[in-house]
């Protein structure tokens, strides 16, 4: 994956500025008075300083001192642009990428970033990269994306460090070479970036370009998990669950679960009713089961509906209810779920919480044979099914 292109950056340099001038523009400025610091910077503007329009430009990007408005932005930022300053092309660059001052306009957006990139301004280069990554003001070219995410990269960009890696990892633009991935990711891992870590931990935890090391993929789950990946906390969660890397602990896979669950992952949401359900390490709790089953299947999770269709069966975790169970079961069947099916056909049949229906309950079976072959004898104790999400990647 990569990321959206950043913001405008609102760097200011004193370059072109005498200093003792500058300094008492910047104090100004730094203590909020920023009429006095328009009255130091706008007279140098006029006169064609690139650092004061920069400036200038800045100050009415953002309103300081002045009535917000970005066309008169746009026009300092050109001024200083027109003179070389790469801060100010770049930010030419961003307006018109995002379309603030002027008309969205992706071919002019390229133009700048590419004077930016070129004096070597790090931000430029990662949002030109993007814009060959995305094909958007340019010919999509995967090669001319990584060239510029590199050149970012080099200068110590995390997120471009990322990028490099993911083109590395699925041989895009650039040979694949999951050596150089795990090298670059672990890069962007060391500055905090939460998806290079979360990748490092699946590439240890599956033995992807690098020996199978549950230990290390524990590490940089967790580290990924503290900033609130949601896959890296589900996936910590498993390995939590199953004592992979850590000692199996129930309370923190069930905790780590959560944090995912409580985010709207599905996986994680079915994952904890599991645990509730078969009291896998936590305190059985049918009720609980029934929760986050039930989240989950508002999501369309299969698995989900199928066990909230169990559990009205069966009357466990909440009140026994037959049409609730039959109308779970139908929704886990339409997806083709072959034992949703084959259990509509045994209620039908035995009048298990709805009433009997012979043609209900072939045309039930019939399904579940068209969906599988399912040789399966009936079998009203049927439980729930082992567990067996993947790990998202």
């Amino acid at each position: 994956m990569h990321f959206n292109r950043m913001a405008i950056g609102l760097l200011f340099t004193l370059a072109g500025i005498g200093i003792a001038y500058a300094d008492l523009g910047q104090d100004a400025y730094n203590r909020g008075d920023y009429k006095a610091a328009l009255d130091y910077w706008r007279p140098l503007a006029k006169k064609g300083d690139a650092a004061a329009q920069l400036k200038l430009g800045e100050m009415y990007e953002d309103g300081d001192g002045v009535e917000r408005d970005l066309t008169q932005a746009l026009n300092w930022y050109r001024k200083a642009a027109d003179q070389g300053n790469a801060q100010a092309e770049f930010n030419v660059g961003t307006m018109y990428d995002q379309g603030e001052g002027v008309a969205t306009d992706d071919a002019q957006a390229v133009v700048w970033y590419r004077k930016a990139a070129e004096q070597g301004y790090g931000d430029a280069q990662y949002n030109l990269a993007l814009m060959y990554d995305n094909g958007e003001g340019v010919q999509e070219d995967k090669a001319q994306a990584f060239i510029w995410y590199r050149k970012a990269a080099d200068q110590g960009d995390a997120d471009a460090q990322f990028n490099v890696a993911d083109m590395y990892d699925h041989g895009e633009g650039v040979n694949q070479d999951k050596t150089e991935a795990i090298a670059w990711y672990r890069k962007s891992a060391d500055l905090g970036n939460a998806d290079a870590q979360y990748n490092l931990g699946v590439m240890y935890d599956e033995g992807d370009g690098v020996s199978p090391d549950d230990r290390q993929a524990v590490t940089w789950y967790q580290k990924a998990a503290d900033q609130g990946k949601i896959e890296a906390e589900y996936n910590l969660a498993i390995m939590y669950r199953d004592g992979e890397g850590v000692p199996k602990d129930g309370n923190q896979a069930a905790s780590w679960f959560r944090k995912a669950a409580d985010q709207g992952d599905a996986d994680a949401q079915y994952s904890l009713g599991t645990m509730y359900a078969d009291g896998d390490g936590i305190a059985e709790d049918d009720a609980e089961a029934v929760v986050w089953f039930r989240k989950a299947a508002d999501q369309n999770d299969v698995e989900a509906q199928y066990n909230l269709g169990v559990m009205y069966r069966d009357g466990e975790g909440v009140a026994k209810n037959g049409q609730e169970a039959v109308d779970w079961f139908e929704k886990a069947a339409a997806q083709n779920y072959v034992d949703a099916a084959f259990n509509l056909g045994v209620m039908y049949r035995d009048g298990d919480g709805v009433p009997v229906d012979w043609a209900k309950s072939f045309e039930w079976f019939d399904k579940a044979k068209a969906m599988g072959d399912n040789d399966n004898e009936p079998d009203d104790n049927e439980g729930r099914p082992p567990q067996t999400k993947s790990i998202p990647i």
